[in-house]
């Protein structure tokens, strides 16, 4: 099974390397760019269908996984409902310069929940990794 992932990511680095090399020898064009966004978009479906996948498999191999998962999935849910009632219920100005204006109500509530939610995370990742020092310092 190993070799078989291996050769996979194998074939996925070479298709993407030969992508970057495409469009760097064709000067940034448009078809170069168009297949650099396909495969983009083809690799960000596989990698959400993977860990989709890696993640049902496990809760089906150890079922008692099933509550701790249930709870992260929920506690993901509230920090993306909040930080997206928190957004929508003020307007930020961001300017738009090829407009010469700002941005619509709804593209600065989409841009200010993405930067809620990524410090939401920074945040509880430096916890963690704070919290599981200490707790092994005390073991």
């Amino acid at each position: 099974m190993k070799k078989i992932l291996n050769i996979l990511l194998g074939i996925l680095m070479a298709v993407t390397a030969v992508l970057l090399i495409y469009a760097i020898a064709s000067g940034g064009s448009d078809a170069a760019i168009g297949a650099n966004l396909i495969w983009g978009y083809f690799l960000f479906v596989f990698a959400i269908a993977a860990a989709i996948f890696c993640a049902i498999f496990g809760m089906i191999q150890n079922p008692a996984g099933i509550k701790g998962t249930i709870i992260s999935l929920a506690l993901i849910l509230i920090v993306v409902g909040v930080s997206y009632f928190y957004s929508a219920s003020h307007t930020v100005n961001i300017i738009d310069l090829q407009n010469n204006g700002f941005f619509g109500h709804g593209e600065t509530v989409i841009t200010e929940t993405s930067i809620l939610v990524t410090y939401v995370a920074f945040v509880a990742a430096f916890v963690t990794a704070i919290a599981t020092e200490i707790w092994g310092a005390f073991k």
